[in-house]
């Protein structure tokens, strides 16, 4: 276990939550110019020059403070994080428009290596995982695993146009569900597995309560899939994201208050 820097840790969730994720979604949809649901707009306005300009603000702003009030480690994490989100988004690159790429893109990135940045910048010390803390890692790789294909499942025509082919695309309707429902099932054996290491399978048990209401959506979900494909849609992705978002927040408050 490492010991938590409160400074730090509240200066890293500022730069990651509010600087560097919305600059990231900014500059996607001013390449995309999305006009369809994107993250958690149904109807997003039509991206200017001015949106690529505040993403440009805003990763600057981050970089300058973590380079200030964290540390170097850190930094260059959000460095790496930033480099990634513009190859996988932008024209010249642009790393979303191949199904395995775009999904190993997200999966390492959104998953792994961000909750290993984060834990820098929350410990304020560089370090190199342990094996046990490597299964937590996988864990957050394959639940971003589980849901990224999900996020796509309503945009299949819209991707296409844009030279886009996603791997739910390639998979299917049912065939996302499917490959959704795999990585959730490897992000719990990693889970049961760090939890184990730490004698502490009881957080594994109510890690398991906390996820009932989010595979219980997710297969009610499915069910409609199976006999009306339409309902691959936007609403049903958005619920999902809802509460799986308040239900693993939870799980975060309960176990700092375990604590």
């Amino acid at each position: 276990m490492h010991e938590v820097n409160m400074t730090t840790s509240l200066i890293s969730f500022f730069v990651i939550h509010l600087l560097i994720y919305p600059a990231s979604n900014g500059y996607n949809s001013y390449v995309d110019k999305d006009d369809t649901p994107i993250g958690g707009l149904e109807k997003p306005p039509i991206p200017t020059k001015q949106l690529f300009y505040v993403t440009i603000g805003m990763e600057c702003l981050a970089v300058l403070i973590s380079s200030i009030w964290v540390n170097i480690y850190f930094t260059l994490g959000m460095l790496v994080y930033i480099s990634g989100s513009r190859m996988y988004s932008s024209r010249l690159i642009r790393f979303k428009k191949y199904p395995i790429l775009g999904f190993l893109s997200v999966f390492i990135f959104q998953g792994a290596f961000t909750y290993y940045i984060s834990c820098v910048g929350i410990t304020n010390s560089f370090y190199i995982p342990s094996l046990t803390e490597l299964f937590v890692l996988s864990a957050c790789s394959f639940q971003i695993g589980g849901v990224y294909p999900l996020t796509q499942i309503f945009q299949h025509e819209s991707d296409l146009k844009d030279g886009v082919t996603t791997i739910s695309y390639k998979l299917g309707y049912i065939g996302t569900f499917i490959f959704s429902a795999i990585m959730f099932l490897c992000c719990n054996i990693c889970y049961f597995i760090y939890f184990n290491q730490f004698n502490q399978t009881a957080n594994f048990y109510i890690l398991q309560i906390i996820f009932f209401p989010i595979a219980s959506y997710f297969v009610y979900w499915f069910l409609k899939v199976i006999k009306d494909e339409s309902q691959a849609n936007f609403k049903h992705t958005m619920r999902l994201n809802i509460i799986a978002a308040v239900c693993m927040n939870l799980f975060s408050i309960i176990l700092n208050f375990i604590k």
